[in-house]
């Protein structure tokens, strides 16, 4: 079984997330894609949002398409919130998967990868998505410090680049500006009823 891994703060889950995650199942051909909230998050700010509202907010997002599946590993006791350490304990869930880890442009880039040969080790496929803002040669850069014996695993999805990020959707709830349409409808309307990211009565969600 060809499973997808796709990892973040998901804080909130939003419609670029969704495509990127479709795109990957598609175009890698696997069974299965799961979104893995974590919470220790080591080279960003951590969540807004905790993370049973984060967890709801994927679920129904997610809903309707039977590919995709929610996966709660990185918010276990244990979790480290290294990919390196998440692995093993998929593998042990998932003990006949081929996995394929799917991430931004601007995650690989970030150069703060931790054991990254044993991650690559680890997977069947690493696939990036281009980001806005992340140029082809700042990916090309990141790729030329990977060992060569592996950098045949990773590639990167034929996509175009898109500009929704989460902090872009929080930045637009705290300055009380509509953010409807830039995440998937039952994530908008759980952001309205519960509130989140200082959402204020009165403006327009």
């Amino acid at each position: 079984m060809k499973i997808g891994i796709f990892g973040g703060s998901f804080d909130p889950i939003h419609n670029a997330h969704l495509f990127i995650a479709e795109a990957a199942r598609t175009l890698e051909a696997l069974e299965r894609v799961l979104f893995v909230p974590t919470n220790a998050v080591h080279y960003r700010s951590r969540a807004v949002a905790s993370a049973e509202h984060r967890c709801s907010m994927i679920a129904a997002a997610i809903a309707a398409n039977p590919g995709f599946a929610l996966d709660r590993s990185e918010l276990q006791a244990e979790a480290t919130g290294y990919t390196a350490d998440l692995l093993p304990r998929l593998k042990e869930r998932y003990p006949d998967a081929r996995f394929t880890f799917i991430l931004g442009a601007d995650s690989l880039a970030s150069g703060q990868w931790v054991r990254m040969d044993e991650i690559l080790e680890a997977l069947e496929r690493f696939v990036v998505a281009p980001r806005t803002g992340v140029s082809d040669e700042v990916v090309s850069r990141a790729l030329a410090a990977i060992d060569p014996a592996l950098r045949s695993r990773i590639a990167t999805l034929n996509l175009p680049e898109l500009p929704e990020s989460a902090s872009l959707i929080r930045k637009l709830v705290g300055e009380g500006k509509t953010f409807r349409y830039l995440v998937p409808e039952p994530a908008w309307r759980y952001i309205v009823d519960h509130g989140l990211y200082g959402l204020r009565d009165g403006q327009p969600p």
